[in-house]
This record gives C-alpha cells, sequence and structure tokens, in this order.
C-alpha cells in the first residue's frame, strides 16, 4: 500500500534494482497492481512480504486542519494497515514479513530528551495516538510473517516530502528557521528511508521497531536545517518565519509538527547493520538540491 506515493515510488526502484518483484496495492487496478477492494474480496495474492506506507499527507498546506481531514489521515493509515494485516491472517501461504511505516511523532516532543525504539510515548496527543492506533492495526497475534515497524523522521528528497515545499523561498533568499530554530529536527533521507525498508525485508530474523532517522538527526535542530539548505543553494537563510505564521496555516496540531521536534536516535536500527548512505545533513541536502 502506498506504492506509488514519495516513498512508495524510491523503494519500488530499489527493490526492483535489487531482482525483486513489486505489486501495488492502489485505488484502481493495472499493470502490476490491484486494488483495495479486490485484496478485501479476493485476498492477498501469493507473495512473500507486504509493505505499508500509505497515508494522506498531513502537511498538506492545501487542506484545511478539520474533522473531515483528521477523518482522512486516520483512515489512510490505520484502515489500510488494518485490512492488510486482515489479508495476512487469512492468507493460506502467509508472507515471511510485514513491514509498516510509521512517524517519530509517537515521541513527546523535547528539546532535551533522547528517544531510542525502547522509549516510551504515543499517548499524549493526536499525533502520537494515531502512531499508536496504525501501529495496533498491523499486529497479527501468532502471524508466522515477522512484523518490523519503521518510525520515520521527515523525509528528505527530490521531487516531493519536506523539501519540495521549501526550496522556492530558500532559493529566492526566503528561506528561514520556522519559530525558534532551536527545536530538534528529525530527518532521513529518502534514499536511506527506502534503504532501511528495503534491509528490513532482507534480513530474515529482523523483527520490532526500528527508528527511520539518520544518526546526525538528534544534532540537527531546525536552525540548523535552514542553514544547511540554504549553504546547499549558495543563498543566505536570514528570514524566520515566525510561529504564528506557521499556525495560521497549519493550523496548531499539524504547526506543532514543525515548531516543536524530537531527538529520535536509530540505535536498533544501526545495530541491526544496517549501513547510511546519508548519514549527515550537508551531504544528504547536497544530493537532493544538485
Amino acid at each position: 500500500g502506498g506504492g506509488t506515493g514519495f516513498v512508495g515510488r524510491a523503494l519500488t526502484q530499489l527493490l526492483r534494482s535489487r531482482g525483486h518483484e513489486v505489486t501495488h496495492v492502489s485505488r484502481q487496478e493495472g499493470k502490476d497492481r490491484i486494488s483495495w477492494e479486490e485484496l478485501s474480496h479476493s485476498g492477498l495474492p501469493l507473495c512473500d512480504a507486504v509493505v505499508n506506507l500509505a497515508g494522506e499527507n498531513v502537511l498538506n498546506p492545501f487542506r484545511r486542519w478539520g474533522d473531515a481531514f483528521c477523518r482522512e489521515v486516520i483512515s489512510s493509515r490505520v484502515e489500510t494497515t488494518r485490512t492488510l494485516a486482515k489479508a495476512i491472517a487469512d492468507a493460506e501461504q502467509p508472507p515471511r514479513a510485514w513491514v509498516l511505516v510509521t512517524g517519530v511523532g509517537y515521541y513527546r516532543p523535547s528539546p532535551t530528551a533522547e528517544y531510542t525504539e525502547d522509549s516510551p510515548g504515543g499517548d499524549f496527543d493526536f499525533f502520537s495516538r494515531l502512531v499508536s492506533s496504525w501501529e495496533a492495526a498491523a499486529l497479527i497475534p501468532g502471524s508466522p510473517a515477522r512484523g518490523v515497524v519503521v518510525r520515520s523522521g521527515v523525509v528528505l528528497g527530490r521531487g516531493g516530502g519536506a523539501v519540495s515545499q521549501m526550496l522556492w523561498p530558500f532559493r529566492l533568499g526566503l528561506g528561514g528557521p520556522l519559530g525558534s530554530g532551536l527545536q530538534p529536527f528529525p530527518w532521513i533521507h529518502i534514499r536511506d528511508l527506502a534503504g532501511i525498508v528495503c534491509h528490513a525485508l532482507e534480513s530474515e530474523c529482523l523483527q520490532g521497531v526500528l527508528n527511520g532517522v539518520s544518526p546526525s538527526s538528534p544534532a540537527t535542530s531546525s536552525g540548523t536545517f535552514a542553514q544547511e539548505l540554504a549553504a546547499a543553494l549558495g543563498r543566505p537563510a536570514l528570514l524566520p518565519v515566525p510561529a504564528w505564521a506557521v499556525r495560521a496555516v497549519f493550523g496548531a496540531e499539524r504547526a506543532v509538527m514543525l515548531l516543536e521536534g524530537q531527538r529520535v536516535v536509530p540505535k536498533h536500527t544501526l545495530e541491526s547493520g544496517y549501513h547510511f548512505i546519508f548519514p549527515d545533513l550537508s551531504g544528504a541536502l547536497k544530493d537532493i538540491v544538485a
């Protein structure tokens, strides 16, 4: 699920380059894809693994934050996950792996606390409770499929994600930190997020939670990110965006995601043997804006 989105396209390309066959679950049927409706009726086609990346973009500035959008944000994540989990549970020959990508919104924003995969969270605001419901929907008691959850930070890449919305102001020399600029900025390059999911699929004994953030992400603040992005573009980053303006565009609940952040450490991810392609921010941004 979510195979045609920003992360899904990168993951599909990586998996196919490594000799795997990929079928997308999407709204319409077609070549190399089945519909959600068909999945519900006919069950899961024979496969080695299932990945869910589906989810309505929470930070879509063109959508007003309200009950209807909240419901879409929840159902696009929780219902798709539940549908796939049920299909896996009902399959005569279940897949060997079941990977779900959620978010670091599970951990409480804090300027100082550092979180590993074992840290508590998941019950203090809309987004943390969303991640809890989303991960709970993936649980299949007694299933032989090993479950992996990747909690992703802000995904940086070309042609989508956070950077695409920021590039124009920065290219014009109008970019700057959001709010105080002191808040932590948990990030990951799209090739590493796809890489971690691929690593989880191919590592036969890997299960549990992996933090999908770069190793240098705990030391990255929103202000550092703004400076590095401006430097990669050869532009100044002098104009901070005041907190009230962020709240005006996104609404108070979503503004928290941009004005507060978490220091998240990819402890289990590194211990599992994953090698990051872009461990540091300047290298990641140079690749994206090149």
